[in-house]
């Protein structure tokens, strides 16, 4: 059969532009450039689930973090070993650091780079806040040396070094990393990374060879989504504290003056933005204990008169209760001393004086509807024996009077029973009493 010129080339051309689309494949960048959490391990594994989907050469990971919690860098280290796209690793600009589950991190990646003035290392685990006894203590570190034992044996690198950050927490730069087998180059930027890399064969973790070929490829960079940028500023544990005392106080407002709606609306939605942020951070359920009591203390001192020491007392709960509230393993991911002072102080305050003004506003006499005539002055407009008509605010009512009481005599009321008031006669005299009947 003779194939015309015309389909011999629609055929030529489409398979050269298969050829080119294979072959066009470029290297996905992301930028993770905060603490190892939920948030952060999201957008990895959204990051390289593109690279696959996209058939990248590569993933570029540019990194700046003083570590995380250990569950989020399991799940990462896990998704990185698991990935069909090469995995690298790279802890720049100069002044960034890879500390602590940072470090897992760039063990984990089929290529570690450096970039000139940067530190890894300080991989030992802690617990805020708690003194561990030598069993639980022992435990710990030796998991976290186990897990950092089975990614680096897989990866050719020095494994008693690597192992050293976790037992010793000890810390390397960049060069004393590439003199001790930790890392694989330094390099200054992501071009000079890619050249170096180039022709570099790799040993995936699932035992297979790959040659990389990454020279002058192009760099995509991939960004967070919009949903994950505002997650990730919510996870910051000082945001999370100040949307939580400050939904607390909308509350309070609403609850003192019900009506208003958006006082109660602000709190409703402060409050669950922060038991979400929450709810993804390691948390104290004591010091949530803390800091209701704190509201508690305010409350009473509205109520009992002691001089200042209720409100002290719960400024001390909620400053503690904050600085406690995160069980974070790093100080990035704790509330600061400065940020639950300020917030604790202040809503202190507040709360206490605007309870004292409620409870004050509670107490004062009414002066409206049926109570508003009890004590009120009048004069009695007929002779009272003991019935008959008294004038109080410019108003006939019914009077009865526990003796005879002559007509123009100032009265006060005493009480009122449905139409009729009781009265007494008083000394003082009635405002707007007349000078004639």
């Amino acid at each position: 059969m003779k194939i015309s010129p015309v389909l011999r080339t629609v055929c030529c051309a489409t398979f050269a532009f298969i050829l080119c689309a294979t072959a066009s494949a470029e290297v996905l960048k992301i930028t993770v450039n905060d603490t190892i959490q939920p948030i952060t391990e999201e957008y990895i594994a959204r990051a390289l689930a593109e690279a696959d989907r996209r058939g990248d050469s590569a993933l570029l990971i540019e990194i700046n973090t003083p570590g995380g919690l250990l569950e989020s860098t399991r799940q990462i280290i896990r998704s990185i070993t698991t990935s069909r796209v090469p995995v690298i690793l790279f802890v720049s600009p100069s002044g960034s650091r890879a500390a602590s589950a940072g470090f897992f991190l760039l063990e984990s990646a089929d290529v570690a780079v450096m970039a000139p003035g940067t530190n890894t290392g300080a991989a030992h685990p802690v617990i805020l806040g708690e003194k561990m006894d030598d069993v639980m203590k022992q435990k710990m570190e030796n998991d976290a040396a186990a897990l950092m034992r089975s990614v680096v044996s897989r990866r050719g690198r020095n494994i008693e070094v690597a192992e050293s950050t976790v037992r010793e927490s000890k810390s390397f730069t960049e060069q004393e990393a590439l003199a001790k087998q930790l890392i694989d180059f330094v390099a200054p930027t992501d071009a000079d990374l890619l050249r170096k890399v180039d022709g570099m064969a790799i040993h995936r973790f699932d035992g297979t060879i790959v040659k990389l070929k990454l020279a002058d490829q192009p760099i995509v960079p991939f960004e967070m989504t919009l949903k994950e940028r505002i997650l990730a500023h919510l996870m910051d544990p000082n945001i999370a504290f100040i949307l939580l005392a400050v939904g607390a106080l909308a509350l309070y407002a609403e609850l003192n003056h019900p009506g208003a709606v958006l006082p109660g609306t602000v709190g409703v939605v402060f409050i669950l933005v922060a038991a979400f942020a929450l709810n993804l951070l390691p948390v104290r359920f004591a010091a949530v204990a803390m800091i209701l009591g704190a509201f508690v203390l305010f409350a009473l001192e509205a109520k009992f008169a002691s001089h200042g020491v209720l409100t002290i007392g719960g400024i001390a709960l909620l400053s503690l209760g904050g600085l406690l509230l995160v069980d974070g393993p790093i100080p990035e991911m704790r509330v600061r001393l400065v940020t639950a002072l300020a917030v604790s102080i202040p809503l202190g305050l507040i709360t206490a004086f605007l309870m004292s003004i409620a409870l004050r506003a509670r107490r004062n006499k009414v002066v409206t509807g049926a109570q508003g005539m009890i004590g009120e002055l009048g004069f009695a407009e007929t002779t009272l024996s003991p019935l008959g008509k008294v004038l109080v605010h410019g108003e006939i009512w019914d009077g009865l009077a526990p003796g005879n009481l002559a007509a123009g005599q100032p009265v006060v009321v005493r009480s009122i029973e449905g139409l009729t008031l009781r009265v007494e006669a008083s000394a003082d005299p009635a405002p707007g009493k007349p000078t004639a009947h």
